[in-house]
């Protein structure tokens, strides 16, 4: 079995992922598959991709809820119902139980940034740590035969041949929306920190005790469309119109 760090590490590199901004594009998806597909030895396989029993190897991955508050139902009376997209990849918990399950030694955390990873030449692909993992974050490729999971990209982070603002995970340089921002938890005064702080930012299913490192900031309230509805301006007078737009007023009439 292997053992996590005796104590905590001095860095908590993550993930702070906005649900307020994200619109479920799935470019961080496509740009992760590519990434840890590209130019490595054991790429994430796909089996069967045009066919009716598509299965292949994701390591982040969106999922998409309707969020119907408490007498939604009726739209405009109690609050209307809104969509959330939820992007999920490994967490890298502090008290990761995927790790300490590993028969093998294949999964470890690493004591300086407390990045979670899989030495591929230890895995044995039992699948424990899927089993024990309590996100669905593990996954197994069938191809190669081992489990894999989000790595941080830590590839990117630490080659001192990339330009600094290459040097993040490949999906926080990719998503379009500026929902997905990566940095050190552990520094108070990091710009994830100070995000997280200020939005009130929160662990995923913290009743696992897991202590996730990875947080999601929660969507911002919203006004009812019958709400947003009164706020809008009334159309303006086009009486005493000139030219063009006297012209354009009078063939919008007759529409």
């Amino acid at each position: 079995m292997t053992m996590l760090p005796a104590q905590s590490t001095p860095k908590k590199l993550g993930l702070v992922i906005d649900l307020d901004v994200c619109v479920g594009c799935h470019a961080c998806v496509v740009s992760c598959k590519e990434w840890n597909t590209g130019g490595y030895g054991s790429a994430l396989s796909d089996q069967d991709p045009y066919g009716a029993d598509v299965s292949g190897a994701w390591l982040n991955r969106v999922h998409t809820f309707e969020v119907m508050p408490e007498g939604g139902e009726i739209v405009g009376e109690a609050g209307d119902a809104r969509i959330v997209h939820f992007p999920k990849s490994c967490l890298h918990c502090e008290d990761a139980p995927c790790v300490t399950v590993c028969p093998t030694g294949a999964s470890y955390k690493r004591s300086a940034d407390g990045i979670v990873l899989v030495d591929e030449d230890k895995c044995i692909g039992c699948g424990l740590c899927a089993w024990a993992c309590p996100y669905g974050a593990r996954e197994m490729d069938v191809a190669a035969g081992v489990m894999k999971k989000c790595t941080l990209c830590i590839d990117r982070i630490y080659n001192e041949t990339f330009e600094e603002v290459d040097r993040v995970p490949s999906c926080v340089r990719t998503c379009p929306a500026n929902a997905r921002h990566f940095g050190d938890l552990a520094d108070t005064h990091s710009d994830v920190s100070i995000m997280v702080a200020q939005r009130g930012g929160m662990d995923l299913m913290p009743e696992q005790g897991t202590r996730p490192v990875n947080k999601y900031l929660p969507p911002r309230p919203r006004k009812s469309l019958a709400d947003s509805a009164r706020g809008l301006p009334l159309a303006e007078n086009t009486d005493g119109a000139k030219g063009f737009f006297a012209w354009l007023d009078g063939m919008l009439d007759r529409i």
